[in-house]
């Protein structure tokens, strides 16, 4: 009980900000699992945690041997089984912005023009019932999933967006990939979704616009061919049937968020 309160008495400043770091770290860390496959492999670890100490306790050698044993050969193992999930935080860190941007791919173009003409095209395919699936770009790059479709380095416009769904077209089976005021690329493949709990009525198309989203911070637009609906995807998360005042809305305030630069202590920076 001293010992306690020992530590209380003498904790500082820096000890305080050592704490919140760590209590920060392990709190993202929880945001970027949960969910996920990894929360179920984490509380695994913690049981094994809890008996590994549990054994040595109660002098169970053997036991405890194993155990040690099972979690020293299981760290190469975790590298192996989290490697999704350790690419994400990676690629989550290579997002933050830690100083303040000067220069947007759409600082040469109007944002709110360009996201009108995809907005209507959206809707113009919602009403034909045409499947559609667009991807925005955003802070991580989409290079390697742009290579896989066909360039087309085009100006955003309604008419080209539908034009390239149009079913029996060359292009229309597959996405397009957004980049600033440009269509970069149209008939890309995107990677699936390994969410085992989404609803069972989403298509291919629906898990492969929640797949790119899980492994980058883009946005995903996609159009169903049975409903019409209109849903998007953003950090492996959807959202179905959303009105056009919410789709400007949610793309307004990203992008133009981009534009701005925020630092790392502003929204959109560390601390986001």
């Amino acid at each position: 009980m001293w010992n306690i309160q020992d530590i209380i008495t003498n904790i500082g400043i820096l000890d305080i900000i050592d704490i919140v770091i760590v209590a920060y770290a392990f709190y993202k860390l929880y945001t970027l699992i949960k969910e996920t496959r990894a929360e179920q492999l984490v509380k695994g670890i913690v049981v094994l945690l809890v008996a590994t100490k549990a054994s040595e306790v109660l002098q169970l050698h053997v036991v405890n041997w194993i155990l040690k044993n099972t979690m020293t050969v299981g760290l190469i193992a975790l590298l192996i089984v989290f490697q999704p999930e350790l690419r994400r935080a990676l690629e989550y860190i290579g997002r933050t912005k830690f100083i303040i941007r000067s220069s947007s791919e759409f600082e040469n173009e109007s944002i709110d023009k360009s996201i009108e003409e995809i907005v209507e095209a959206l809707y113009s395919l919602s009403r034909q019932k045409i499947g559609a699936l667009i991807v925005i770009e955003r802070e991580t790059g989409l290079g390697d999933i742009i290579q896989t479709g066909t360039i087309v380095e085009g100006k955003i416009t309604r008419q080209l967006l539908i034009n390239i769904f149009i079913p029996n077209t060359p292009l229309h089976d597959g996405a397009v990939i957004v980049k600033g005021s440009k269509i970069k690329a149209a008939g890309c493949f995107l990677p699936l979704t390994e969410n085992k709990n989404l609803n069972k009525e989403l298509g291919t198309r629906h898990r492969a616009g929640i797949g790119i989203s899980e492994r980058s911070d883009c946005i995903s637009l996609m159009v169903s061919e049975e409903t019409g609906y209109i849903s998007m995807a953003k950090s492996g998360k959807i959202y179905r049937n959303i009105s056009k005042e919410y789709i400007k809305d949610v793309l307004s305030k990203l992008l133009k968020q981009e534009v701005e630069g925020k630092g790392i202590f502003k929204k959109g920076g560390l601390f986001k």
